[in-house]
């Protein structure tokens, strides 16, 4: 019957709104625990309340996550190096039969590469606002207060459903005597 204080928020179509369990109004992040026995509705605010839940970081999927960033950034600054070495490899080429020609054409070259570095790295800056900070957190472990509410609720439905299903069935009722007394 309980269930772990352990809810991880989701989000659902604007068109399944439902009213939030706490202020009544429209919202479409529902919280729901990792073995589906209990899920409810809560607007995003409520979540950044202190007083209403906690949320539970991982610092270790976040670890992970910095450090695959890193590495495909190391890879990819490798290709941007290789890629250099070739272009310098076949200027020097180039340079070798047309010796005149090519200073202007390096400078002007020169130039160029070192705007479209400047861009890249400005690119690269903007990109690597990292996400993580950005992110909502998404698991969240609600307050005594709440959790017990919550199980308190569950208590009462499964009291109802199992007094519904009592009543319905014939035998639950005493049957009226059949012999004299």
């Amino acid at each position: 019957m309980a269930f772990s204080n352990e809810y991880t928020h989701r989000k659902v179509a604007e068109t399944s709104a439902k009213s939030c369990e706490i202020c009544y109004k429209p919202s479409s992040s529902v919280l729901i625990t990792s073995d589906n026995k209990d899920w409810f509705y809560v607007c995003p605010s409520h979540l950044k309340d202190t007083g209403f839940c906690t949320p539970k970081i991982d610092h270790a999927a976040i670890e992970a996550r910095k450090k695959k960033e890193l590495e495909d950034e190391i890879e990819r600054v490798k290709k941007e190096y290789e890629e250099k070495q070739k272009k310098k490899k076949e200027r020097a080429e180039k340079k070798d039969d047309k010796e005149d020609k090519d200073k202007k054409d390096d400078k002007d070259d020169a130039k160029k590469t070192d705007d479209k570095e400047k861009s890249a790295v400005t690119k690269k800056e903007e990109t690597s606002v990292s996400p993580t900070e950005d992110e909502e957190p998404r698991v969240f472990e609600l307050k005594a207060t709440f959790f017990q509410q919550r199980l308190f609720k569950k208590r009462q439905a499964e009291i109802a459903k199992r007094n519904r299903e009592r009543l319905r069935d014939p035998n639950y009722f005493p049957s009226v005597p059949k012999n004299l007394p």
